[in-house]
């Protein structure tokens, strides 16, 4: 069979095209996306913040806002079981700025550049770029789904609810990942990709992260948090912790990350295209 072969070693050139024939888009796709798994493997530095910072954050806020408990209307006794769902998200965004630094990376070191010159497609190396990307996210939720429970979490929805925790976490995982190769498509600049990281942490702080929307006080608050779509993603992944399974805040959930997970998804291949022809 003809065709490029594609290195899954991190740093290994891109391969020279023997013709106009590609390889089956799916042996495409697994050479990128074992690519990325490596390198995510191969790169603590970048593993290790993303999955102890949020834990870290959920201890701080468990301890010393667990008085708000104590708030009439309040949904769970456990302000332990209310923030986990936060953790998901912000371990997430962590996740967008790994993806979209990978990318960047490779356009800066000439990978991308030698890449465009195979047969390569871009929906394969798209899919490649989000494996890892999706590999972590699971890894988390395991990860944050365990510490939760052992240290005396509620989890309402039960063994089920965690197969509805791992899809809703994919989605979201890909719609954020999708924003960081948006970023790093048009910039190619890692730098560039880690400038985001603020821009998504002001969507956090003014989301239902800390109290549920109803409760809050500040109208212009409360309005910012309800037309913040990162609530709806929080309330989705903590329905499950605290109500079980409540399907209005599931379905926004899901509906919210996948449109996101599909328009940025759109724009990265779109920007992606550009710069294969440039």
């Amino acid at each position: 069979m003809s065709g490029a072969v594609i290195s899954a070693g991190p740093g290994a050139a891109a391969p020279q095209a023997g013709g106009t024939d590609r390889s089956p888009l799916p042996i495409q796709v697994w050479a990128m996306a074992g690519r990325s798994v490596i390198r995510l493997i191969r790169q603590p530095a970048l593993v290790v913040p993303s999955v102890i910072f949020p834990l870290f954050l959920l201890g701080v806020n468990a301890g010393g806002l667990n008085a708000a408990t104590n708030i009439p209307g309040f949904p769970t006794d456990s302000y332990l079981t209310f923030a986990i769902g936060f953790t998901f998200i912000q371990a997430a965004i962590f996740s967008t700025m790994g993806a979209g630094q990978s990318l960047a990376q490779d356009i800066e070191n000439g990978f991308f550049s030698r890449l465009v010159l195979t047969p390569m497609r871009p929906s394969a190396l798209m899919a490649g770029q989000l494996a890892g990307l999706i590999l972590m996210g699971q890894f988390q939720a395991l990860l944050y789904l365990a510490v939760g429970l052992v240290a005396g979490a509620d989890f309402a929805a039960g063994v089920g609810g965690y197969f509805v925790l791992a899809a809703l976490v994919s989605v979201i995982s890909i719609g954020f990942g999708g924003i960081g190769l948006i970023m790093a498509i048009r910039t190619g600049s890692g730098e560039a990709v880690q400038g985001m990281f603020p821009l998504m942490f002001v969507l956090l702080f003014f989301s239902s992260m800390t109290l549920p929307r109803n409760l809050i006080e500040q109208d212009w608050y409360r309005f910012l948090a309800t037309i913040n779509p990162v609530s709806y993603l929080i309330e989705a992944i903590r329905s499950l912790f605290i109500t079980g399974w409540d399907g209005e805040a599931l379905a926004l959930g899901f509906g919210i990350a996948g449109v996101v997970a599909v328009l940025s998804i759109a724009l990265a291949a779109r920007s992606l295209k550009g710069r294969m022809l440039k």
